[in-house]
């Protein structure tokens, strides 16, 4: 029986993207174990999972490197066959590389690639844009095909028992936070387009426990009766659950898009300081994507995002007209 040990220790939107992984690997070998790296607090993600064996966390906050140490010798103990690092920097290399495993693959951007089993040259496209879930997917294409595998969640009954029990027959959700001040579209924004939503729809804010004095501002903003704070109520499996029971769900470029994906939840992504060309856009059979419909100078500023606006007048957020996002809203 082969076993297999996945590397993604960061953000939860890059965990999701690499669930494709997990779905092919477990297609092309239905009895391996397939184990799971990732940082602590974004387990919850693979709660119930029918195709993880074990999830490894990785304290990333407290005693950061007792706990790397730790991992690694815990790693050597579970003699993997393959270790597949999907990352590409110093600390997950150090953990793949000194693994034990038979075949370390990554990509050949992490510093210490040079003592990986194979390396897998990473890129980002250029003219032709590639998506993460390809590039992840290449590190294993030499022993499985060529075949996209899409992301994939797996909430459970009791998740959607419990999320039915709180909807109306007809609604949407906004997760209108992000991370990245650049990558949020602005709350008087978000009210706009709340307010101008016709009656009668359920409207769900959704978010982290970070994100609720955002969302109640916004909800108190809005006053619609038909509106209900989510925010830090639901665990991530719970909110991919709703999402997948809502006619339109409205993300940032951020977590909650990619767990639309991975529900095939219809979405409507609203880019402002990044750009789909990057590799991270929406993959749901219903999806639509907002941003400003002329070139902008300094846009994309940055991969990530940034806390402010480098030009300070946040015109790739600013310039979206209220139409764009209203008109994805499914006809009633």
């Amino acid at each position: 029986m082969q076993k297999f040990l996945i590397i993604q220790t960061a953000f939860i939107g890059d965990v999701v993207l690499a669930t494709p992984l997990i779905e092919k690997l477990h297609h092309f070998f239905p009895d391996a174990e397939i184990d799971f790296l990732l940082r602590k607090g974004n387990e919850q993600l693979f709660t119930g999972h029918p195709f993880i064996h074990e999830v490894l966390i990785w304290d990333k906050k407290v005693n950061k490197q007792k706990n790397l140490f730790r991992m690694l010798t815990r790693i050597r103990k579970n003699r993997y066959d393959k270790v597949i690092n999907l990352q590409r920097f110093l600390a997950t290399g150090l953990l793949a590389a000194f693994s034990g495993a038979n075949e370390i693959i990554g990509f050949d951007k992490n510093p210490l690639s040079f003592l990986f089993t194979r390396k897998i040259k990473h890129y980002y496209g250029g003219d032709q844009p590639v998506h993460e879930i390809t590039r992840n997917l290449e590190l294993i294409k030499e022993f499985t095909d060529d075949n996209e595998f899409k992301p994939k969640l797996y909430p459970s009954q009791t998740d959607f028992n419990y999320i039915d029990a709180l909807l109306s027959s007809k609604f949407i959700t906004v997760s209108p936070a992000s991370v990245w001040f650049t990558k949020q579209f602005p709350p008087s924004k978000w009210i706009s387009f709340i307010k101008s939503i016709p009656g009668g729809m359920g409207i769900y804010l959704l978010g982290g426990p970070g994100d609720i004095s955002l969302c109640e501002f916004i909800s108190e903003s809005c006053n619609r009766t038909e509106l209900k704070v989510l925010t830090g109520s639901l665990t991530y499996l719970q909110s991919a659950a709703l999402m997948s029971r809502a006619i339109m769900n409205y993300v940032n470029d951020s977590a909650p898009m990619h767990f639309a994906s991975a529900m095939n939840a219809p979405v409507t992504v609203v880019y402002c300081s990044t750009i789909p060309g990057f590799g991270f856009g929406p993959l749901s059979e219903i999806r639509y994507i907002v941003e400003i419909d002329h070139p902008l100078y300094c846009r994309p500023c940055g991969l990530h995002g940034y806390k402010s606006c480098p030009e300070k007048h946040f015109r790739c957020a600013m310039d979206i007209r209220p139409e764009q996002i209203i008109n994805t809203l499914p006809v009633q």
